[in-house]
């Protein structure tokens, strides 16, 4: 008895139907048909198309010549159909046009240059007006500190604040692991943040970090606890350590930092504020750096409580070298003029 290739492929959809591994579907067809059997790359491909959705277990078309299948006509479909769907598949446009796939691919690529991509998650849909605002502050920070090289940058001080979680879990990319052609594809269950969290407030300027405070007994933070609790102790730690250097403050527009009862500390406090343009977590270093790169230390690890999670929050963030706070404050500058190049827009992926 002979059997097609496509006898072959209905048994290795059986087997994956009934749950079994690549190896033991291999196993099974070479202990039934010796050296007819499918080889274990084969088997092992066929469970990867399954798992991806795959049903047809016929050849893909290939009809007609190449030099017959991307003619103009064909070309110009297929800008048409891109046109008027940009999410149509090389499937559809295969079965539209009656070609093989590597001829679809051929005209996507060689002939349309066109690029198949997600769209990218920004913070904000900007107004021409927030473009401006977002331009021309970065204007005057780079004329007013030149660039980031004045030695007035040292003076900078820039903070925001952040939930520290017991538990949150690896992203995807941490995930990531090698895998050889005849290994199952890795899988992992979804996980989601613990409820149990603290929020920290973290500050840090050129030259290091000097405090991070941790809101206690409340959700939020408000400009009384902001006031209080919060910037007293902040300010002390920088005048410790810079007891002869002002004070410019940078933070976010949150509501708690441009409450007047905020304004008025700061103004009794000798500090002075830098502003800083809604909707810009792009432009803000607490959010580009410190709290992205700190807390991925922490994803995958679970802790026992929210104070376990604080302090390795804070061990995380003193084991980090002096020049990594140096590099931050020279991206920092590099993003301006990046924002700048592109009147305002945001320029990265969120």
């Amino acid at each position: 008895m002979n059997l097609t290739r496509e006898n072959f492929r209905a048994m290795i959809f059986y087997d994956f139907r009934c749950h079994l591994s690549q190896q033991e579907s291999y196993d099974r067809l070479r202990l039934a048909f010796h050296d007819e059997a499918p080889s274990r790359a084969t088997v092992y491909n066929w469970f990867n198309e399954f798992k991806r959705g795959r049903t047809n277990l016929t050849d893909d078309l290939r009809e007609g010549r190449p030099s017959m299948a991307t003619t103009e006509d064909n070309i110009c479909v297929v800008r048409r159909m891109i046109e008027t769907d940009k999410r149509v598949t090389y499937q559809q446009i295969r079965t539209s046009l009656g070609i093989g796939m590597s001829q679809v691919h051929k005209i996507l690529h060689e002939h349309l240059a066109v690029r198949k991509l997600c769209a990218r998650w920004i913070p904000h849909n900007l107004t021409e007006a927030q473009k401006l605002h977002r331009v021309d502050w970065c204007r005057k920070m780079i004329e007013r500190f030149n660039g980031g090289d004045s030695n007035a940058v040292f003076d900078i001080l820039t903070g925001d604040e952040s939930w520290i979680y017991c538990y949150d879990p690896e992203t995807k990319r941490q995930s990531a692991q090698w895998v050889f052609p005849i290994e199952e594809l890795p899988t992992k269950v979804k996980r989601d943040r613990s409820a149990g969290k603290k929020m920290v407030a973290s500050f840090f300027g050129r030259i290091g970090h000097f405090a991070t405070i941790v809101l206690e007994d409340q959700k939020t933070v408000s400009a009384e606890w902001y006031t209080t609790n919060c910037l007293p102790l902040v300010l002390e730690k920088v005048r410790e350590k810079r007891p002869r250097s002002r004070i410019l403050l940078h933070h976010d527009n949150a509501s708690s930092h441009t409450a007047k009862r905020t304004i008025d500390y700061l103004a009794t406090s000798n500090v002075e504020l830098l502003g800083h343009p809604p909707y810009s977590p792009d432009l803000a270093p607490c959010d580009f750096y410190l709290f992205s790169k700190i807390k991925e230390k922490l994803k995958g690890k679970r802790f026992m409580n929210a104070e376990e999670a604080v302090a390795a929050y804070r061990d995380a963030i003193e084991e980090t070298p002096k020049d990594e706070w140096a590099k931050c404050f020279s991206q920092w500058f590099h993003r301006m003029q990046r924002c700048i190049d592109v009147n305002g827009q945001y320029f990265e992926k969120i």
